[in-house]
Formats: C-alpha cells, sequence, structure tokens
C-alpha cells in the first residue's frame, strides 16, 4: 500500500498496512492511543502482550519506533522500559534519539517557580480540576468535571499570558501549560532526520489535538496519518477506533512485515 496516497481529511479510512518494499519508521502517541485515557495518569498500565509487539516491531524495524508524548521520558521509561529508546516526552521538550543521546529544553527556574505558584491559585479555585504536574509543563484536566471546561481552559491562557515563553496546549479534556517553541511535529522532523528513521517513510498514530502537528508533518512527508477515534477536523485521513484497535493494527503491521522479510530491518 502507497502511503503516500491522499484522501479527505475526517473520512473513516482504514489504517494501512505496509506495503512491498516500503520501510517505515513508525511514531506512537500514548495516552489515548496505546492505551485509553485514566483520570490519573499515574494509573495506566501497558498490557505484557502489546509490550511484546512493541519489542518485536522495534526489531523488526530495525530500531525506527518512537514514542511522542505529553509524559515525561521517565514515565515513558517506568511504562515500557527497553528497549524502546528512541522517544519525545514534554511535547518534545524531552527528545531521546535512537544511540541513546538526549536533549531536554528548559526553562528558567523563575519561570517554573511562577507557573507551580499559578496553578496552585488555580486548584484552590476549582478543586475538582486534577493537575498533573510535569516540573516544567503542568495539565490541567477536567474529565472529572467537564463542566469546568471554560474556566480551566481561560485561566490557563490567563496562566501563559503572564509567563513569557509559555504558550498553552489544548488536549483531549485538559489544557497544559508549556514553554514554547516546540511540539509533536517539530520532534518527528528531527527524528527524521536521523538514523535509523532518516529515508524511511513516516507513519504516524496519534489521538489528540497535540499529534495534529506531528500529522501535519507527516502528510508533508508522503507518510501516513492515523487518528484514533472519529475526533474532527482532522488532518489525519486515516483511523483507528480505539486502542484496542491501535493494538490489533499494531499486531497486524508486525505480522505483515515479517511475513516480507526483513526489508524493514536495514
Amino acid at each position: 500500500m502507497a502511503c503516500a496516497r491522499t484522501a479527505p481529511h475526517g473520512r473513516d479510512i482504514p489504517a494501512p498496512l505496509p506495503g512491498a518494499g516500503s520501510a517505515w519508521a513508525l511514531f506512537l502517541d500514548v495516552d489515548g492511543t496505546l492505551v485509553g485515557f485514566s483520570n490519573d495518569p499515574e494509573d495506566v498500565s501497558i498490557p505484557a502482550s502489546l509490550k511484546a509487539t512493541l519489542t518485536n516491531l522495534h526489531a523488526t524495524l530495525g530500531g525506527a519506533l518512537a514514542l511522542v508524548s505529553g509524559r515525561r521520558l521517565r514515565d515513558l521509561d517506568r511504562l515500557f522500559g527497553p528497549p524502546l529508546v528512541a522517544a519525545a516526552g514534554l511535547h518534545g521538550l524531552q527528545r531521546r534519539r535512537a544511540d541513546g543521546s538526549a536533549d531536554d529544553i528548559r526553562p528558567e527556574t523563575g519561570q517554573v517557580d511562577s507557573l507551580h505558584r499559578a496553578v496552585s491559585a488555580l486548584a484552590a479555585r476549582l478543586p475538582r480540576m486534577r493537575v498533573e504536574d510535569k516540573h516544567a509543563c503542568i495539565a490541567l484536566h477536567y474529565r472529572e468535571a467537564p463542566e469546568l471546561e471554560s474556566a480551566v481552559t481561560q485561566s490557563a491562557r490567563d496562566i501563559a499570558a503572564r509567563l513569557p515563553g509559555y504558550e498553552i496546549q489544548p488536549g483531549n479534556h485538559s489544557v497544559e501549560n508549556k514553554p514554547a517553541g516546540m511540539d509533536k511535529g517539530r520532534a518527528v522532523a528531527a527524528f527524521l532526520a536521523e538514523p535509523p528513521f532518516a529515508g524511511r517513510l513516516p507513519v504516524y498514530v496519534g489521538d489528540d489535538l497535540t499529534d495534529e502537528h506531528a500529522f501535519a508533518i507527516v502528510n508533508a512527508r508522503g507518510g501516513a496519518s492515523i487518528r484514533v477515534g472519529r475526533r474532527n477536523p482532522t488532518r489525519a485521513p486515516f483511523m483507528l477506533r480505539d486502542p484496542a484497535a491501535v493494538g490489533d493494527w499494531l499486531g497486524q503491521v508486525l505480522e505483515t512485515l515479517t511475513a516480507k522479510g526483513t526489508s524493514n530491518n536495514r
């Protein structure tokens, strides 16, 4: 299957499988994509069967598989462990290459302290909001109180306006204050300039607004962007129903690559 095909955005076109001779670089979001959402992100666990599939895909793709998440790298390591070395955390503010070397963009300590004070004050006013503290970034979740969406979003905007160099990133029942200048698309572009990803066809799977930046990069490179769920509008022409469907599809990708031999492991 030629992943460079085009399709109207938002259509429920099934996710593709590797075609003959195609060498994939696979990028995977985590929450809402590989696993379902939890009210407490710390409660998430990765099924052993999914870990096994990812481990085998990593080997079959010659290491050209990366996790791209809003979580911190240390949280990704806790959830997945080796051999998944290549990963982007905090929407790309943290990025670890396949060789283990890493970049970590950190704002000034004073900015981080101001962010924490502002969010603490907000949490006192909106106690049903859940705070996910990632140190330099803070995500504000209102999944348990959807009626707070407007108040939480506006408050996050107000906080970012008072912190030069910060911006907000809307998400699934959440909004995050994070340092500006980095997103998942830029992280994917950086991976694609390096081995073992360079020269491969990029395939990205994600569910959220935070993944749209990566969809744009992948589409521009003639790859396949795959959204999880029926959220619209979106730049992703391909769709998988939910994390369970993602797991099944990843198993099919592995079977297809294995049947075709080692052309993806180069």
